[in-house]
């Protein structure tokens, strides 16, 4: 299943361009704030060139990239908690996704109409979050009182009650739910509160070409990503070498796609493993700490179960010594159990009791 962001943003700051280019789908890319009212989604392959070196070894019928959906969500505004703009339509949108991608306008366009909250970064950022944090005590307004019967009836639901009445107090001091020091138990009760502002978010800068190489500040102590969505837009219209040859004329080695794949997967935890065969190279997302049986377990829940041994060679061994053959004569495939970290990388055939 692919992972899913929800590119949020005020309106006019380039989100649905930025769409349109990383997933190469029409999308309505107006210079008038609610062009975007119904979320557009596409699901786009995450670039990865390990998977063609692979693919010169086995030579398979196909190769089947790690996937990510993007999910444009029509522009935020203040109120929006309330219902001002699309507010409530947006909210519910972003309720579905893994994480978000706030972009934020950094670009100079005099003929792109400014938002009369979105003439800075930070300004834009103070908007958003409230926004979120807002609808958030309204979910708590609303889920509160249901807790509180819940654990008349039974009274193992106070634990979940008792972190809801936290995030609230938490949520009115303006903070993030997501920042609030939680145990493993109580962060599993939150969650199923849904509230927006436990997603993990992506600080994205819309900036002009010639900013692309410059240092960005952080935010909420987090690096941000720059992309050119103009850039994107442009790249979008090229076959890939000819994308490749305007990247190296830019002086760039990654397209805004990959720059922003790979920070979502540091951001959710996330790395990828390796399947490669006559049949198909495959890369397969887990996240980053799973065990060889969990990753079994994301091809099918039956390699999981019946799971016995994987054969894992490294990225770097199973290219450099030519594929599995290689490695086993060099012995460098490994036989690992059910307690093996899978790495970063990782090329892995299971075995397993159907």
């Amino acid at each position: 299943m692919a992972l899913s962001i929800g590119i949020v943003g005020l309106p006019n700051v380039g989100k649905s361009t930025l769409f349109t280019a990383l997933t190469r789908k029409g999308g309505l890319a107006a210079n008038y704030p609610f062009a975007t009212i119904d979320p557009n989604v596409g699901i786009v392959d995450v670039p990865d060139e390990r998977l063609y070196k692979l693919a010169e070894i086995v030579h398979p019928g196909r190769i089947v990239p790690a996937s990510v959906e993007f999910v444009d969500i029509a522009g935020l505004v203040k109120g929006a908690s309330e219902g001002e703009g699309l507010g409530n339509q947006f909210l519910a949108n972003i309720r579905n996704t893994d994480a978000i991608c706030e972009v934020v306008r950094c670009f100079s366009d005099p003929d792109v109409i400014r938002h009369e909250s979105s003439v800075d970064p930070a300004s834009d950022m103070d908007t958003i979050q409230t926004e979120l944090v807002l609808a958030d005590l309204g979910t708590l307004e609303r889920a509160i009182p249901k807790l509180e019967k819940e654990v008349r009836r039974d009274k193992e639901n106070a634990p979940r009650l008792a972190i809801a009445q936290r995030l609230q107090a938490w949520l009115n001091e303006g903070n993030r739910a997501a920042d609030l020091p939680m145990t493993d138990e109580e962060r599993a009760a939150a969650h199923d509160l849904f509230l927006l502002t436990m997603k993990p978010i992506l600080y994205v800068a819309n900036v002009d070409e010639d900013a692309l190489g410059e240092p960005l500040p952080q935010i909420n102590g987090a690096d941000v990503v720059p992309i050119s969505a103009k850039i994107e837009a442009e790249l979008a219209e090229l076959d890939p070498e000819e994308a490749a040859e305007y990247l190296a004329d830019l002086g760039l080695e990654k397209s805004g796609l990959e720059v922003l794949a790979q920070a979502a997967y540091k951001l959710l935890g996330l790395q990828s493993y390796f399947t490669a065969g006559e049949m198909e190279v495959k890369a397969w997302t887990i996240p980053v700490g799973a065990k060889a049986p969990q990753a079994a377990g994301v091809i099918h829940s039956d390699f999981e179960r019946g799971f016995i041994k994987a054969e894992v060679a490294s990225y770097e061994d199973y290219v450099t010594l030519g594929g599995e053959q290689g490695c086993k004569n060099a012995g460098r495939l490994r036989m690992e159990g059910k307690e093996y970290v899978v790495q970063d990388g990782d090329v892995m055939h299971f075995r397993f009791n159907a």
